[in-house]
C-alpha cells in the first residue's frame, strides 16, 4: 500500500431504541492518508468527527465501508473486519489514541501507566523507567503526582497524562480526539513540540480539532465536516521531514 490508511465509503448510524430513531453519524466518508502525513478534521460538535476516529480504533463497528491499514505485523488489514485479538495487538503496538478522557484501572499510578505502555513495546525496564520520567517531566506533571492515582488529578492533568501515555510509544498511527481541549497555553505548546517530533520520526496522525490556531502549522490537510460528511478540503503548506 502507498498509503498507511485508506478509508472508503465509511458509514455509521446509531439506533435509539427508546425513541425508535436511526441516527446517521457519518455517511460515505472516503479519505487516503499517506505515511508520515498529518490530517486534521474540523467541524461543529455532532458533525461526526469522533465517529471516524472510533471506527478506525475499533470502538465502533461499521455498517458499510472499509478501513484499510498497512500494518507492520499483519500487512494490509481491513480494520472494519479485524478480530478483537488483532485490534488489541494493533492498539498495543501500532495505533495510539488520545481522547479527552482518561479511562484506567483505579489503583494504577501515573508512573505505572506510562511505564507499562513502554514495556508493551518491548523495551527494557531501565529504558522504560528513564523514558517515563522524561515525558512526565516534559508535561510538567509534578513529581508528587507520579506515584498517585489519576482519579485525584484535575482534568488538565489527566489529559496531559493521557497524551504522554500515547506519545511515549511512538505509534505508527496516532489518533487525536481534541488533544488540547482543557490545556493552558504552555501545555498546548508542549503537546505541539512532541507532535512535531513524532512527525519528523514518521508517525502518521489523524486529529480532530476545535482549536484552529493550534492546528495551523501542523497538519498537511484539513477536512471540514458537516452533517456527517466532508464539506470541503483545505491543503496546507506543511513539509513532512522524515
Amino acid at each position: 500500500m502507498d498509503n498507511l490508511l485508506e478509508i472508503k465509503d465509511l458509514s455509521k448510524s446509531f439506533i435509539l431504541h427508546n425513541l425508535g430513531k436511526n441516527i446517521q453519524a457519518v455517511k460515505d466518508i472516503t479519505i487516503q492518508i499517506k505515511k508520515g502525513e498529518f490530517i486534521g478534521i474540523t467541524g461543529k460538535s455532532g458533525s461526526g468527527k469522533s465517529t471516524i476516529l472510533k471506527s478506525i480504533y475499533g470502538t465502533y463497528r461499521l455498517q458499510e465501508g472499509s478501513i484499510w491499514y498497512d500494518s507492520t505485523h499483519y500487512g494490509p488489514i481491513n480494520l472494519a473486519k479485524a478480530t478483537e485479538r488483532e485490534m488489541i495487538y494493533l492498539r498495543k503496538h501500532e495505533i495510539g489514541y488520545v481522547s479527552q478522557f482518561l479511562n484506567v484501572m483505579p489503583r494504577t499510578t501515573a508512573r505505572q501507566l506510562v511505564t507499562e505502555a513502554i514495556l508493551e513495546m518491548g523495551q527494557t525496564k531501565e529504558i522504560a523507567h528513564m523514558e517515563t520520567e522524561k515525558i512526565l517531566d516534559h508535561f510538567e506533571l509534578g513529581r508528587e503526582l507520579w506515584d498517585s492515582y489519576p482519579a485525584t488529578f484535575s482534568g488538565g492533568e489527566k489529559l496531559r497524562l493521557n497524551i504522554a501515555r500515547a506519545m511515549v510509544k511512538r505509534p505508527r498511527l496516532l489518533l487525536l480526539d481534541e488533544p488540547t481541549a482543557s490545556l493552558d497555553h504552555e501545555s498546548k505548546w508542549k503537546v505541539k513540540t512532541l507532535l512535531e517530533q513524532l512527525m519528523k520520526e514518521g508517525t502518521t496522525m489523524l486529529g480532530i480539532f476545535h482549536d484552529l490556531e493550534f492546528m495551523n502549522g501542523l497538519v498537511n490537510k484539513e477536512y471540514s465536516m458537516k452533517n456527517g460528511q466532508f464539506s470541503r478540503t483545505i491543503q496546507k503548506n506543511i513539509t513532512i521531514s522524515l
